[in-house]
């Protein structure tokens, strides 16, 4: 599976949402209603799932899937 594929999975899964909610430019707070709680549960996620510690630096630019794809994706292949 690839990383956005991976990713979606654990926003269906943490914020019960349908898959088809989850558009890859659309803010996550307009579309799905996210709020912080529910964002710092998704961080914890996103860490255990790919082992990267995210920087809040880089959690305060989640804003959409894609951006989340993005980071992630630096993370990865970033050699720390």
């Amino acid at each position: 599976m690839d990383i956005k594929g991976r990713i979606k999975d654990i926003l269906v899964t943490l914020l019960k949402v349908r898959c088809e909610e989850l558009k890859d430019d659309l803010s996550l707070e307009a579309s799905i209603g996210i709020d912080s709680t529910e964002m710092v549960e998704v961080v914890i996620a996103l860490e255990k799932a790919f082992g990267k510690k995210l920087s809040p630096k880089e959690i305060t630019k989640f804003s959409t899937l894609n951006d989340i794809e993005k980071i992630i994706q630096a993370k990865i292949n970033s050699p720390q």
